[in-house]
């Protein structure tokens, strides 16, 4: 993948990127919504920085650079994690890298059960990575969590290291009116000791190198028809 990153004009900027445009880049899907909820703010949408700023870590916040589709490698195989919006922010604690899972209707894919039928040892490779590097006790995390929450959330790790973040958030910017999927979130964040609920964020209790924020921000509903 190319460094060199070229800026946006506008939400259509997004739709090159994505995996299946034809498919996802739809009036009322997450990844349309998405773009144009973050093209129209600077920095952060409202709700995402109101969200953010519930940390007192975080209270000043500010969006430096914000990614489409960001990719990030993971070991295991030759598929990538790919955000549906990364982002490098800063506050008075250094730097900070956000990673953003985008939704409306759309499942969180894969359950691990699932995920690891007739699994290849690049599978388990993969997962083993994704436990270590999330700070989990438990190996394998139970069959019920999706695969998707886990590397969104390594995803977040991953760039801080890799950027000198001092902290790490990965958030669900969901547009559903009735919050599709928040309990199937609620479960994955069980495993970091969080009792989630909708509009809040919150720190993970888990023995990782930085602090770790897992949020679900419910969207502004009318970039569904966007």
């Amino acid at each position: 993948m190319s460094k060199i990153f070229i800026p946006s004009t506008g939400p259509n900027d997004w739709k090159p990127f994505l995996a299946d445009s034809e498919k996802h880049w739809v009036r009322g899907r997450s990844a349309r919504s998405l773009a144009h909820s973050w093209e129209d703010c600077e920095g952060f949408p409202y709700e995402i920085k109101n969200t953010l700023q519930q940390a007192s870590s975080l209270a000043d916040i500010e969006a430096l650079l914000v990614f489409p589709e960001w990719k990030v490698p993971l070991p295991g195989g030759n598929r990538a994690s790919q955000n549906d919006v990364w982002v490098l922010a800063k506050c008075s604690t250094g730097l900070v890298s956000i990673a953003i899972e985008g939704k409306v209707e759309e499942s969180f894919d894969k359950k691990l059960s699932e995920w690891l039928v007739g699994a290849s040892p690049g599978k388990l490779e993969r997962l083993n990575y994704l436990v270590s590097c999330l700070g989990l006790s438990s190996d394998p995390p139970p069959g019920h969590i999706y695969y998707q929450l886990m590397h969104r959330t390594a995803s977040a790790i991953i760039e801080a290291e890799r950027f000198g973040a001092s902290s790490a958030v990965m958030l669900i910017h969901t547009f559903s009116p009735s919050d599709q999927w928040f309990e199937e979130f609620r479960q994955f964040a069980k495993l970091f000791g969080i009792d989630a609920k909708i509009g809040e964020l919150a720190e993970a209790k888990v023995q990782n190198e930085m602090p770790l924020y897992l949020g679900w921000v419910h969207g502004d509903e009318r970039y569904l028809s966007s």
